[in-house]
């Protein structure tokens, strides 16, 4: 329930129709008790004895209330039959049910109709919410949990709530007032009758209490599970080149099965503890109304304390509790199981972001003199893979980091534009710490070409332009002929406005890594960060990049990660690193004369 309130925080943008469903819900619940009551008139003109003349009833309390409806209600209609005649009498009165029950679906619409924007609109704003806090979560988040299980929160986890908790929402006002109005009815006309009601109920609510008792923790592993076989579709997706090329088609199946089949069982068992509902309250509701029927028939034709019409009109009210009674009690089970939907939710959008603007943050709009790295260690989970690392890189310089695989070169580009944050030393950007500056503005000062070129499913133009989305024609086709993209773009069959595919799916590796090279050109930072930007081009296509990264370059600061060592020969320092460490560093020239470990680089190296 605790989750269900916090969830329900959504709403406070849309009270508006939460108030206008409450009220025509209230109209509905008199509606649909008042339809019953109007029931009565029809019996007694239908079964009553027509010759019979009432006198009009004197109003003595509260006390005789019951004593005084009957009689007015039976004064009424004989005086209406003696001046109009039967049958006209029940054509005004069957008018009257007709009129009650219009009113009562009207009321049922409208209170439809308002909770409708209430419930997309608390939808809305959820997974609004939800991408936001995907997008604001470091990347670290993302190495230790399950992408599929982020994506299922977001889709089946949503949606379970929209199904069940807000649910609840339609029926939360109408059907427990439909309820109180009923039995208020019950309890004018017969005191004892009602008793049985009101023993009714408690049984029935604990019986159903205990049945929907571990629904909330079945229901969590159901949409654990989701999460698990939408994390193996999502990875079969990514990889499916290498489970072909692999013949590992029959491993992923099996592990997709395995999932799939513990979902099944999962789902099997949720569903049969709910779907109990629905027939042990109709089971009680005919065990009561049996109850009635007896006890009932012994007050009118024995006791002869109640008339056979009231008597009717009451049956059929104690049968207008069983609907809403059963809907309660299916909402019950909602409720649980959207609670566990609701936890899985909340706890994605209460995580932390560690990584965060401080309360004094400054935006910081240039660059003017140099990035410091001072004596900084970082480790992922238990190893260091930086070590005690200094480095100083003016401005308008080029510093190239090598080494091999593993040695931390990457890991200093995400620390430099915080994806990561450091523990030990600092960061600092003209002198300035960089947990300093907000982190919109860090990003604005630096651009990135990554190893993978990544690309959106979108067309070329727009993914040029990802990081300045006002940029015209004019200059999103200068980035292009900078990256050396345009020759390629001209060809496809719609220019810039073609679409690349999921992931750039459509083109070849060389051309999304210019593409890429493109989207950086056209930001035009003062800081770029190159992290082997030109590893998935072919000789030719390098030559005529490297020869535009040059240029581009030229008047920047410029951290490059390399492999290809052919590529940084003219970088104003070379840092060697190894395990994490500064082993090396220098010119180009500077380094081969040591002889070290840059010359073994260079030697396995073949530059044409």
């Amino acid at each position: 329930m605790d989750y269900f309130k916090k969830i329900l925080s959504f709403a406070r943008p849309y009270k508006r129709y939460a108030y206008l469903n409450i009220f025509f819900n209230i109209l509905y619940a008199l509606f649909s008790t008042l339809s019953f009551i109007a029931l009565i008139p029809v019996l007694k003109v239908i079964f009553g004895d027509k010759k019979e003349v009432f006198t009009k009833p004197v109003y003595e309390g509260l006390g005789s209330l019951k004593a005084y409806t009957e009689s007015y209600l039976n004064y009424e209609i004989s005086t209406l039959i003696e001046v109009h005649g039967d049958f006209k009498v029940l054509m005004i009165m069957v008018s009257v049910i007709i009129s009650i029950f219009l009113l009562k679906n009207v009321s049922n619409y409208f209170a439809m109709f308002y909770i409708t924007f209430l419930r997309n609109g608390v939808l809305k704003d959820i997974r609004n919410a939800m991408y936001k806090k995907v997008v604001a979560l470091p990347l670290s988040f993302y190495s230790e949990k399950r992408k599929g299980d982020t994506i299922s929160k977001i889709s089946a986890d949503v949606e379970e709530v929209r199904n069940s908790l807000l649910s609840v929402l339609e029926m939360i006002v109408r059907e427990p007032l439909t309820i109180l109005f009923s039995l208020i009815a019950m309890f004018v006309f017969s005191m004892k009758l009602t008793l049985f009601v009101f023993v009714f109920i408690p049984i029935s609510g604990f019986l159903i209490s205990k049945i929907g008792k571990s629904l909330k923790k079945k229901s969590i592993k159901v949409q654990q599970e989701q999460g698990v076989f939408l994390s193996i579709l999502e990875e079969t997706m990514s990889g499916l080149r290498i489970i072909k090329a692999f013949n590992s088609e029959g491993a992923f199946e099996k592990k997709f099965s395995d999932s799939n089949h513990r979902y099944y069982r999962f789902s099997n068992s949720v569903l049969n503890r709910q779907n109990l509902a629905s027939p042990m309250s109709e089971l009680m509701g005919i065990i009561v109304i049996g109850i009635l029927l007896v006890y009932g028939g012994y007050l009118v034709f024995i006791d002869n304390s109640m008339e056979a019409s009231f008597f009717l009109g009451y049956i059929m009210l104690a049968y207008n509790i069983l609907t809403p009674a059963k809907a309660i009690s299916k909402a019950s089970y909602s409720l649980k199981r959207g609670n566990g939907a609701a936890e899985r939710i909340l706890d994605l959008l209460n995580t932390e972001n560690p990584i965060k603007d401080a309360p004094n943050a400054i935006a910081k709009t240039g660059f003017d003199k140099s990035i410091n790295i001072d004596n900084i260690s970082f480790k992922y989970e238990n190893d260091y893979v930086l070590k005690n690392f200094s480095v100083e890189i003016p401005k308008g310089k080029t510093v190239a980091l090598v080494g091999q695989s593993g040695s931390g070169k990457s890991t200093i580009a995400n620390l430099i534009t915080r994806f990561y944050d450091l523990e030990e030393g600092r960061i600092e950007i003209d002198g300035i710490n960089i947990k300093q500056i907000t982190k919109h503005s860090l990003h604005s000062l630096m651009g990135v070409v990554s190893q993978d070129s990544i690309l959106f499913n979108d067309t070329v133009a727009n993914n040029i332009k990802l990081g300045k989305p006002d940029a015209t024609d004019e200059e999103i086709l200068e980035a292009a002929k900078i990256a050396n993209a345009y020759e390629f773009i001209k060809e496809l069959p719609n220019g810039f406005n073609t679409n690349v595919g999921d992931a750039g799916g459509k083109l070849s590796g060389g051309q999304k890594q210019r593409l890429s090279i493109a989207r950086a050109v056209l930001k035009n930072p003062p800081v770029m960060i190159l992290d082997e930007a030109t590893s998935a081009l072919d000789t030719e296509s390098e030559k005529l990049v490297q020869k535009a990264l040059e240029n581009m370059m030229m008047n920047r600061t410029s951290v490059v990660i390399a492999h290809r060592l052919s590529t940084i020969q003219n970088a104003d320092q070379i840092i060697v690193m190894k395990k994490g460490e500064i082993v090396e560093q220098g010119t180009h020239s500077e380094l081969l004369n040591l002889n070290g470990d840059y010359k073994k680089l260079v030697d396995m190296q073949s530059f044409e």
